[in-house]
């Protein structure tokens, strides 16, 4: 870590805990664009771990916060009085824009569609999936170039989730690069520089040109799928579930972008976290080096460490008591996944990247009840195959400088991240 990134977490630390609790605000993204935002969380936690953030906050008006880890399992395991309807984020939908998803809903409606596209990541499937994703990788891998800088987001993070994705769709090879695009301009705001403007309603006249282009692209494929026999890719199951092939175009692209942002920004994340983690923790390295059967517990503490979805959303259905406070219906409350993952109380030495962990899949990271990460394990086989194929390869992957972040309180991620694989001579 940079002296300047030290300098930016001490006066971070000093800041939150010097101002009114009123006025932390966790939503605030140049937190997220600097990873300051950890000081703040602990003290909520410490202070006020049910705490209403007030409706100045933030554009879509107030909401609860609830940062730790046992108060976020009681709302993520309680669908009857905290809904998923009608949004997952903190944001409310666009009444002109509005994008029905199966996480975004609860049962029935959500059992059924799960259900059609969860065929595609049984631990049966992913044996098959296995091959071709070490092939994958390994291509990938052998292509880096050796002594020279490069971006691992790009090279790497981003190029091998996108050719999952792919594979998952049966979507054109060629035109994978779309799939990146397509989540990156469903979850980024004014301020993410993916758009022409950083005006409000500019950038949402360009977010939906590009999801309807989205939609009418999986038209076409929805359109060849539907009319041949049924295959084992995800717009075959939707295009031939029974739950699914009367959806209308808007909850058809809902779904995708659920299926696209949900394969493609947490792997993504994690692949690049986990090299950042390593290099920040240096013993930890070496300690994988020495031992790779440390491999699976280490994917599972950078899926902890890292967190890729910061938050999730719920909406209250009816009053209920949680941490000592009132929450009223129609409230809403975000839980903080990020913060959960780094309660004291629950997790040992929790802001330490300790790849041995006794139980490193002890956290928060892919949700918990009817909406526990439908893709969770492939997730962990890809992250888990990238490094079995990185370690004998390479000694080491140095980072260069401090990654540039998403600026987002949503997905926390990374843009760019310069490192170099150092020749072996």
């Amino acid at each position: 870590m940079s002296d300047g990134a030290i300098d930016l977490k001490a006066e971070a630390r000093a800041k939150a805990y010097a101002m009114p609790l009123d006025d932390i605000n966790v939503t605030d993204l140049e937190l997220w664009r600097t990873d300051t935002m950890w000081p703040y969380f602990e003290r909520l936690r410490k202070e006020d771990p049910v705490h209403l953030h007030p409706a100045e906050h933030h554009e879509d008006g107030a909401f609860w916060s609830v940062t730790k880890y046992n108060d976020i399992m009681a709302v993520d395991t309680n669908h009857e009085v905290f809904s998923s309807e009608p949004s997952i984020t903190i944001f409310d939908p666009k009444e002109d824009f509005t994008l029905p998803m199966f996480i975004a809903m609860d049962p029935p409606k959500h059992d059924v569609q799960r259900k059609t596209v969860s065929p595609i990541v049984s631990p049966a499937n992913l044996h098959v999936l296995e091959p071709l994703i070490r092939g994958r990788i390994q291509k990938t891998l052998d292509e880096l170039p050796i002594g020279e800088p490069f971006d691992w987001v790009d090279r790497v993070s981003i190029e091998l989730t996108t050719q999952m994705l792919a594979t998952l769709f049966d979507f054109p090879w060629e035109d994978r690069r779309k799939l990146t695009r397509w989540s990156d301009v469903a979850t980024a705001g004014p301020e993410s520089g993916l758009f022409s403007s950083d005006d409000p309603e500019v950038v949402e006249a360009e977010r939906k040109a590009e999801l309807f282009g989205c939609v009418d692209y999986f038209t076409r494929l929805w359109n060849e799928r539907i009319n041949a026999p049924p295959k084992g890719d995800l717009i075959s199951m939707l295009a031939h579930g029974e739950a699914t092939r009367n959806m209308d175009r808007m909850e058809y692209l809902g779904n995708l972008i659920l299926l696209i942002v949900g394969g493609n920004d947490t792997t993504r994340n994690s692949m690049t976290g986990s090299v950042l983690a390593l290099n920040q923790n240096p013993d930890q390295y070496r300690k994988l080096r020495e031992n790779p059967g440390l491999i699976p517990s280490m994917v599972s503490e950078t899926i902890r460490w890292q967190t890729p979805l910061a938050h999730m959303r719920r909406t209250a259905t009816r009053d209920f008591e949680l941490g000592g406070k009132t929450i009223k219906k129609g409230d809403k409350v975000i839980m903080w996944y990020a913060s959960g993952n780094r309660d004291e109380e629950v997790i040992e030495r929790p802001n330490e990247y300790i790849i041995d962990r006794e139980r490193p899949r002890n956290h928060l990271s892919f949700g918990f009840g009817i909406h526990r990460c439908v893709g969770n394990r492939l997730a962990e086989l890809q992250l888990r195959i990238l490094w079995e194929e990185i370690l004998p390869r390479f000694p080491e992957i140095k980072v260069l400088d401090e990654p540039r972040r998403v600026p987002s309180a949503f997905v926390k991620g990374y843009e760019y991240m310069e490192v170099v694989i150092p020749s072996k001579n």
